[in-house]
């Protein structure tokens, strides 16, 4: 196992995490209400599709460290993890922009079709909306070293991560035909 990248302090990390997530939520919120009538020299749509390429390295560096620390390569575990983070925030930048200069676009499939893509969407947003305190707690556990709190946090937070990054990119997939 490493050894602790951070000292531990639960009080000052509990008050930045729950302080974080709840910014980030209410941002998100409130920008994706928003629109920016702003004429960009490229197609807005452009962030939708980084958001699924973001999505898709997320996916794949979930995979990648999920076997590294299966068979205790604990180093690149770290470095894929990070990235995956910073990749996520990357993401969340890309979202707010595509949400503040693009119209909503509906979804216009029928029939059982239809059904598939509102529930992946609604369990998408509803999963993507809880995640970050999760990602945060469980990367904190493992940069104060505390193994068996951080292993225990991720046994829920990675396949919550994992679901919600793939099914990012479905929906991008299935709702991109409509994109004007």
């Amino acid at each position: 196992m490493l050894q602790a990248s951070m000292k531990k302090n639960d009080k000052r990390a509990n008050l930045l995490i729950i302080l974080f997530s709840v910014i980030v939520f209410v941002a998100v919120v409130v920008l994706s209400k928003l629109k920016l009538d702003v004429e960009l020299p490229f197609n807005v749509h452009l962030f939708a599709k980084a958001n699924a390429v973001i999505n898709s390295l997320v996916s794949v560096l979930l995979v990648v460290g999920l076997v590294a620390v299966k068979q205790s390569k604990f180093i690149l575990h770290k470095t894929v993890m990070m990235a995956a983070m910073v990749l996520s925030l990357l993401f969340l930048v890309s979202y707010i922009c595509h949400h503040l200069f693009s119209d909503s676009t509906s979804y216009l499939g029928e029939g059982p079709v239809k059904y598939v893509y509102y529930f992946i969407l609604v369990t998408h947003i509803l999963l993507a909306a809880i995640i970050l305190p999760f990602i945060l707690y469980t990367s904190y556990r493992a940069l104060i070293a505390e193994w068996p709190a951080h292993k225990k946090l991720a046994k829920i937070t990675w396949p919550i991560w994992f679901y919600v990054s793939v099914t990012g990119v479905i929906v991008y997939l299935m709702i991109s035909p409509y994109y004007q």
